[in-house]
């Protein structure tokens, strides 16, 4: 493969299909890279180009397919080597992409992307020592590197090092939510300033799970003195506004009151320098609302065996969702047991829904969830809530009821690693994959102690 001398004109273009991918105008790019491809079908940047926004987009063998063919005549390409790691990785074949990135760096000993790629990939295999030295290599290669600090961040927090992690944890605003960033007049409080008689508005930033999980801090906040403003998604609304204290609550778009500083709620655990060992961890401190409660009480009926509330998969929208879900049909076990099995989630894939069909012993209600009141107040009357890593496992956590959460093998920082218990949610057990992408291990040992429990 010759690369071809290009014109003026030439480079132009190539030079703004490259930009409209790096802009995010990932269809306008397809559509230049595509073009540019038939005149210049051997141009290295252009393969590279294209193979990496097919990465991006998930066309994750067509992206390797056009890498390939890049270092079929320049096999040491680091880029190349590079990308091709990032397509076998996706594709699950991780010693063969741990191989391309080793002949990156040796390639190019200063690229600080296959450092920052290498150590991603070891920190998914849980080679935690190896892919903490790639991250700080990356970054002392490349200071501005986002992706690296950020993911140098939760490598901290899922280790327990929660001074650092937490730290670090505010490169998220460059990085994976800088298109979250609010602007406000009023500074950002990280537990700097004295708060004792100002007006603190906490926002929510994140995920629901994450708005259920951190809104904990708001009476410590108050504690130090503070006017404590919260504000949050519509769904949470009615549920945070449970939390125990004298708060102003305020649905995300409608208009703010006055306060003097604002701090996004997952800044709260560096604002009080919070520990592994004073995590806040006093359930329950989200409530179901007792009129809700009762009316499901009612249609649920007499109870005559343990109630046990399921959620298997979580939001589609999730980028990570795939390792944290699973089919609905893996969990047929559960229907051989003396249970009543309730779904408690409102999304429901098609995958499942044909599996849902067959599994006629789990009652459904998400036509009945609205809100997360609603959720709350089901979660409520249940005995038992087994749920992936949703919501709903914080949810359940938050109200302090018995809950399981399955987890997969590299799990969220916020579960640690290797113990069964929480630290944020003293009433969770965790159950946890033994190795990448195996649920078997885990359904055996939960329909195990589900079958034993229901016996008691």
């Amino acid at each position: 493969m010759t690369p071809q001398p290009r014109s003026g004109n030439q480079r132009i273009d190539i030079h703004q299909a490259i930009e409209l991918h790096r802009s995010g105008r990932l269809v306008e790019a397809t559509a230049a890279y595509q073009k540019l491809l038939i005149q210049f079908p051997q141009d290295p940047q252009l393969l590279i180009g294209f193979g990496t926004l097919l990465l991006q987009t998930g066309d994750f063998e067509k992206g390797l397919e056009l890498i390939d063919r890049v270092l079929g005549a320049f096999p040491d390409h680091p880029i190349a080597l590079s990308n091709r790691g990032n397509a076998l990785r996706a594709l699950n074949r991780p010693a063969e992409a741990l191989l391309c990135y080793d002949h990156a760096t040796a390639s190019k000993p200063d690229y600080a992307g296959a450092y920052y790629n290498r150590g991603a990939l070891l920190h998914e295999l849980r080679r935690f020592g190896e892919a903490l030295r790639d991250y700080d290599r990356a970054i002392a290669l490349s200071p501005d590197l986002v992706d690296a600090y950020w993911n140098k961040s939760l490598l901290s927090l899922i280790t327990g090092n929660y001074e650092e992690g937490w730290r670090l944890y505010e490169w998220r605003w460059k990085g994976p939510q800088r298109d979250a960033v609010r602007t406000f007049g009023q500074p950002v409080w990280l537990g700097h300033e004295p708060v004792q008689g100002k007006k603190l508005l906490l926002h929510a930033e994140a995920g629901l799970g994450d708005t259920i999980q951190f809104c904990r801090y708001a009476p410590l906040v108050a504690e130090l003195g503070a006017e404590v403003l919260i504000e949050v998604p519509s769904p949470l609304l009615s549920l945070v506004s449970t939390l125990k204290g004298n708060f102003t609550f305020i649905r995300r778009g409608d208009a703010l009151p006055g306060f003097d500083m604002h701090c996004p709620m997952m800044s709260l655990p560096l604002a009080l320098r919070t520990t592994v060992e004073t995590i806040p961890s006093s359930v329950p401190y989200l409530y179901a609302d007792a009129g809700r409660v009762a009316r499901w009480w009612q249609q649920l009926g007499e109870k005559t065996k343990a109630r046990v509330g399921l959620v298997w998969s979580g939001s589609s929208s999730y980028k990570n969702d795939r390792d944290r879900s699973l089919p609905l049909r893996l969990l047929e076990s559960l229907l051989h047991l003396p249970i009543e099995l309730h779904a408690l989630q409102k999304e429901i894939k098609p995958d499942d829904l044909a599996a849902l069909a067959s599994f006629r012993r789990v009652n459904v209600h998400q036509e009945q969830l609205a809100d997360f009141s609603d959720t709350a107040a089901i979660v409520e009357a249940m005995d038992l809530v087994i749920s992936v890593d949703t919501s709903v496992a914080h949810l359940a956590g938050a109200m302090g009821k018995k809950v399981w959460i399955l987890l997969s093998y590299s799990p969220d920082h916020r579960w640690f690693l290797d113990r069964s218990d929480s630290p944020w949610y003293p009433t969770a057990r965790l159950f946890r994959q033994s190795g990448a992408g195996d649920w078997s291990s885990v359904i055996s040992e939960l329909t195990q102690r589900l079958a034993s429990s229901a016996a008691q």
